[in-house]
C-alpha cells in the first residue's frame, strides 16, 4: 500500500492551521524614494528598505546617486538619513514626491574647495557632509520654510535654513538648526 507523502502531508497542514487564517505572510511596507540631482541632471526612483530591511543594492545605487559631483567620489551613506527623507515628505504629504537634491556627500577637498568661495558662506569646515550624514535639498511646490519647519518637527539631526540658496539641509547629527 502506498501513501502519497505530499498529499498527507498538505492534507495534514490544513487541519493544523487555525480557521480563518492565511497561511501568506504579509507583503513588508516599502519605502521608496524619487530624486532629481540639480548638478548631474540624473534621476533616481528607489525601494531602498522593505519592512525593517535595508536592500543593500538600493543602498548602493543611492551612494552612487549621492556622490560627490566634483569629484565621482562615493561614500556609504547613512541609512538613517534616507529613513528621514522618507518620513519628512510624507510629513508634508509628499512621500511620491521627488526631491531636488543640491547637495549630498562632498569630498574633504570640495567642502574646502567651497568654503574657500566667497559666494559659499556657511559651509563648515567638519560638514556631516564629509561623512555622508547629510543633504541639502528642496521639493519642488513646497516653500522651504515649510520644508524647514517640517524637518524641525521631526526632531531628529540638524536642519539648516538657507533661504537666499532656496534649499534646506538635513542631517543626523545631533538636533540643532541655524
Amino acid at each position: 500500500m502506498r501513501i502519497n507523502l505530499c498529499r498527507l502531508s498538505l492534507s495534514f497542514f490544513l487541519l493544523l492551521a487555525p480557521l480563518g487564517h492565511s497561511t501568506e505572510t504579509p507583503t513588508a511596507r516599502e519605502y521608496r524614494l524619487r530624486f532629481f540631482h540639480t548638478h548631474t541632471r540624473e534621476r533616481l526612483d528607489v525601494v531602498y528598505r522593505r519592512g525593517e530591511q535595508y536592500i543593500p543594492e538600493a543602498l548602493d545605487e543611492l551612494d552612487h546617486f549621492l556622490r560627490d559631483h566634483r569629484t565621482g567620489d562615493v561614500r556609504h551613506f547613512d541609512p538613517r538619513l534616507f529613513d528621514l527623507l522618507h518620513d519628512l515628505t510624507a510629513s508634508l504629504g509628499d512621500s511620491g514626491g521627488e526631491i531636488d537634491v543640491i547637495c549630498g556627500y562632498r569630498t574633504p577637498w570640495s567642502n574646502e574647495f567651497l568654503r574657500t568661495r566667497s559666494m559659499h558662506t556657511g559651509v563648515a569646515r567638519h560638514s556631516l557632509h564629509m561623512q555622508a550624514e547629510a543633504i541639502d535639498i528642496r521639493l519642488p511646490g513646497v516653500p522651504t520654510a515649510e520644508l524647514r519647519d517640517a524637518a524641525l518637527r521631526l526632531h531628529r539631526g540638524g536642519v539648516g535654513y538657507y533661504r537666499s540658496s532656496d534649499f534646506v539641509h538635513v542631517d543626523v547629527g545631533r538636533v540643532r538648526h541655524w
